[in-house]
C-alpha cells in the first residue's frame, strides 16, 4: 500500500508535501505531483500538510479518483526508481490521464 496524489493537486502543485516527505519520493510533473509507490515508506507525513487535500492512503482514495492510483504508478514506468525526487527536479511530462484534463481552476 502507498499514498496517492489525486485530482485536487492538478495545476496547483503546492509542494508542502515535498518539503515534509522524509524519503524524497514525491516527484514533480508538468501539472501534478506524483508519489513513487516503491520509494514511499507509508509514513503519512505528506497527507496532513496538503492544503488542497489531494493526498490519500491508497485504500481511502475516493471512488471518483481511483484512476489516480494507476496514474501515480504508471508515471514511473519510464523513470524506474531514481531514488529521490530532488536530484531530478521538474519532469517535463505528466501521465496521460492528467495531461488530458482541462486547466483546473485555482481555489480562492
Amino acid at each position: 500500500m502507498t499514498y496517492v496524489i489525486a485530482q485536487p493537486c492538478v495545476d496547483v502543485k503546492d509542494k508542502a508535501c515535498v518539503e515534509e516527505c522524509p524519503v524524497d519520493c514525491i516527484y514533480e510533473g508538468e501539472r501534478s505531483l506524483y508519489i513513487h509507490p516503491d520509494e514511499c515508506v507509508d509514513c503519512g507525513a505528506c497527507e496532513p500538510v496538503c492544503p488542497v487535500e489531494a493526498i490519500f492512503y491508497e485504500e481511502d482514495l475516493p471512488q471518483e479518483w481511483k484512476d489516480y492510483e494507476r496514474a501515480n504508478v504508471e508515471f514511473f514506468d519510464d523513470l524506474g526508481s531514481p531514488g529521490g525526487a530532488a536530484k531530478l527536479g521538474l519532469i517535463e511530462r505528466d501521465h496521460p490521464l492528467i495531461a488530458a484534463l482541462p486547466p483546473q481552476q485555482q481555489q480562492q
